[in-house]
């Protein structure tokens, strides 16, 4: 069965990263230059369209009404190391991958589609250490970034340091999930980490912060797409309607 939306792609040549980034959006089989769109970026997005099924999705969701006009944007990373050095908060490229979000991506958004100019029409997306990345650059651009979605998100000192000083916070929505299953998550560096106490933590301290903030643990969740495509549809309705 062939896909309602259709795809196309953009590039940047980055200023901030020093390289040529792609841009891959899907948008709705009604999308018209007369209508307003919310935007929703993913890290990882390749994995986002193919493992979590977003265009699938953004198709049977655009159709039932169930949720609004959305243009469903992805950027890849390269390799495992490429995605380490761009998302983890101590990696090289973060502050200029960050930089490069807002200073380039949204320009480009906001002149090719007809979107809304707000922060509440734009949302970040990411599974593990992208759910991190949407976080911290939400953190640091609430104006820009008005929703994050994050999915498993890794979590250590320093992201709950920014959490904890952030001035704006109260002005994102964010939804949270993490797996009960994910004690002994396998890192990139070939370490074995628990994401579910620090997940913990980090839900008991948005809760206070007067942020729009919705919170679920996947039952049996694991660290893996499987778990993480099971609840897109919850997601997509509860960030998008």
């Amino acid at each position: 069965m062939g896909r309602k939306g259709s795809f196309q792609e953009w590039t940047i040549q980055s200023n901030y990263l020093g390289e040529q980034m792609t841009i891959k959006m899907y948008k709705p089989e009604t999308f018209s230059d007369l209508y307003k769109y919310n935007i929703c970026i993913m890290q990882d997005g390749d994995d986002y369209f193919q493992m979590g099924r977003v265009a699938t999705l953004s198709d049977r969701l655009h159709a039932s009404g169930d949720i609004t006009n959305t243009v469903f944007t992805g950027i890849h990373y390269k390799d495992k190391h490429d995605r380490r050095q761009k998302y983890h908060p101590a990696g090289e490229q973060n502050a200029d991958y960050i930089k490069f979000l807002r200073n380039e991506v949204v320009p480009l958004l906001d002149e090719e589609l007809p979107t809304y100019h707000m922060g509440k029409s734009r949302a970040l997306m990411g599974d593990s250490l992208a759910g991190t990345l949407a976080l911290m650059t939400a953190l640091k651009y609430p104006n820009a970034f008005g929703k994050v979605i994050m999915q498993s998100p890794y979590v250590d000192d320093e992201v709950m340091e920014s959490v904890e000083n952030a001035n704006n916070i109260h002005s994102i929505d964010i939804y949270h999930t993490i797996g009960t299953d994910e004690t002994e998550v396998e890192m990139t560096n070939g370490e074995t980490a628990d994401f579910l106490t620090p997940n913990r933590n980090l839900h008991h301290h948005l809760e206070g912060t007067g942020a729009d903030y919705i919170y679920h643990e996947l039952e049996q969740g694991k660290h893996t797409w499987g778990a993480w495509q099971k609840d897109m549809k919850r997601l997509l309705t509860t960030m998008f309607n």
